[in-house]
């Protein structure tokens, strides 16, 4: 990366979209110190990335990779992954908000539907839109 400026203020939420190889994911990467940068700096509210705790730094960030990691349970099983004591009233809002919740419903079993290893039941875009719910059900 060269030449990149982001500022993103306090309670904004922030998509990274671009083209593949543009460097999402080593923006992504460098600031949740999956790897350090070689040069320039990565702030968080001012303060070097490299001088804050790892796991706080990671529980307050939410990422949604292009293939989202499901697991062989139920999509409610797979949602509680972002947050195990998620009521079911929050779980469907979240749900509601990754546009989620309707093709869920319409499983054979709603959220006690199992999915398979790696979600194989679902699209890819029903993968990604319960990767996004448990994301959102985390709160970061």
């Amino acid at each position: 990366l060269k030449g990149i400026t982001l500022e993103v203020e306090s309670g904004q939420h922030v998509a990274l979209v671009g083209h593949s190889g543009c460097g999402k994911s080593t923006l992504v990467g460098l600031l949740l110190r999956f790897y350090e940068q070689q040069s320039g700096k990565v702030l968080l509210d001012g303060t070097p990335v490299g001088d804050l705790n790892v796991e706080h730094l990671r529980n307050i960030v939410g990422v949604v990779s292009q293939e989202p990691a499901l697991f062989a349970d139920t999509v409610e099983n797979n949602i509680r992954l972002g947050r195990a004591d998620i009521s079911q009233e929050e779980m469907e809002k979240c749900c509601t908000m990754a546009n989620a919740h309707d093709f869920i419903m319409n499983l054979s079993q709603g959220y006690k539907t199992r999915i398979g290893e790696g979600g194989v039941q679902l699209s890819g875009g029903q993968k990604q839109r319960v990767a996004i719910a448990r994301a959102l059900a985390r709160n970061p």
